[in-house]
């Protein structure tokens, strides 16, 4: 009968592989086939991963960013918006 050699992993790679996953938002089978490795492996070493520190993915970073940019947009809109109320009623005091 012949014996299965288990595979061994660095520490580095099982890093970099939990990274793709809680920081680039790849899914875990998707990582897991493009890495050549088992999805339930890389299960294991994502919920092995410290739990005491929440997961912050790029896309979480990302929508962050986006979200602050829309506030700000949307108060400049909202600061023309006045303005042109002010005038269009400046104008039409002046017609009358």
């Amino acid at each position: 009968m012949k014996k299965t050699v288990r595979r061994k992993f660095t520490d580095e790679f099982k890093e970099g592989a939990v990274k793709l996953v809680t920081e680039q938002g790849y899914k875990i089978s998707e990582a897991a086939r493009n890495l050549g490795i088992h999805a339930t492996q890389l299960r294991r070493w994502v919920k092995g991963k410290s739990p005491d520190v929440p997961p912050v993915t790029t896309s979480t970073v990302q929508l962050q960013a986006g979200l602050k940019q829309l506030r700000r947009e949307n108060e400049r809109l909202r600061m023309e918006r006045e303005i042109l109320k002010k005038a269009a009623a400046f104008f039409a005091k002046e017609l009358v």
